[in-house]
C-alpha cells in the first residue's frame, strides 16, 4: 500500500510539474513572439529586443510593453543624469581642458536631461496616451538639443543611448494609443510592487 501511495504521489508531482513548465514555456514563448513583434518595426530593433526581452516586469499585452520601455528610458535617463551630476567637468571649472563653450553645452545637457527624467516619470504616473506622447516627445526632443550641443564624446554617447530607448518607447506607446485611440487611461502596473 506504502508503494502504491508513493508511486502515485511521484506520478502526481512529475505530472504537475511537466504540466507547469509545458504552460510557463508557453507563457515565455508568447512573451517573447509579443516583444518581438512589438520591437520590429521600431527605430532601433535589436536594442528594443535585447531591452525588453531583459525586463523582469510583466510584458503580456502591448501595454506593458510600452510601459516596460517606459521604465527602461527612465532607468537609462536616470543613469546618465547622475553620470552628469558627478562629472568631473562641470561647468563650475572643475576641469580647465573644456572650453566654455563645452562647459556650456554640458550644464546644458545636464540641464535637459534632468528634464527628461522628470518627463519620463511624468508618463509613467498617468499613462494617459496623449499625455504620455507629450511627454516622451518632450523627453526624446531633450536628449537631441543636448547631442546638437558641444558635448564630450563619453556624454554624447550615454545620450545617444537615452535617445534611442526613448525613441523606441515613444513608438511602442504611439503603438498602444492608436489601438486605443488615446481614451483609456492606465495606472501603472508595477507600483503595486513597490
Amino acid at each position: 500500500m506504502q508503494t502504491n501511495l508513493t508511486l502515485t504521489t511521484l506520478f502526481l508531482y512529475f505530472f504537475i510539474s511537466t504540466f507547469s513548465t509545458s504552460i510557463l514555456a508557453h507563457d515565455e514563448a508568447q512573451t517573447q513572439d509579443l516583444v518581438h513583434s512589438s520591437c520590429i518595426h521600431s527605430r532601433y530593433p535589436k536594442l528594443c529586443l535585447r531591452t525588453l526581452s531583459n525586463y523582469t516586469g510583466p510584458t503580456k499585452s502591448p501595454l506593458d510593453i510600452a510601459q516596460a520601455a517606459l521604465h527602461i528610458s527612465l532607468a537609462h535617463a536616470k543613469r546618465v543624469s547622475k553620470y552628469l551630476r558627478s562629472s568631473k567637468s562641470e561647468a563650475h571649472g572643475s576641469n580647465s581642458s573644456l572650453s566654455k563653450r563645452q562647459q556650456a553645452g554640458l550644464s546644458d545637457c545636464k540641464e535637459q536631461i534632468a528634464d527628461s527624467v522628470d518627463e519620463l516619470g511624468r508618463s509613467l504616473e498617468e499613462l494617459q496616451m496623449s499625455n504620455a506622447l507629450t511627454w516622451v516627445s518632450a523627453a526624446l526632443t531633450d536628449g537631441d538639443t543636448c547631442l546638437d550641443g558641444n558635448v564630450r564624446a563619453d556624454v554624447k554617447k550615454r545620450v545617444s543611448d537615452v535617445a534611442r530607448v526613448t525613441s523606441n518607447a515613444l513608438y511602442l506607446i504611439n503603438r498602444v494609443g492608436q489601438s486605443w485611440n488615446g481614451k483609456h487611461k492606465v495606472k501603472d502596473s508595477s507600483r503595486s510592487k513597490n
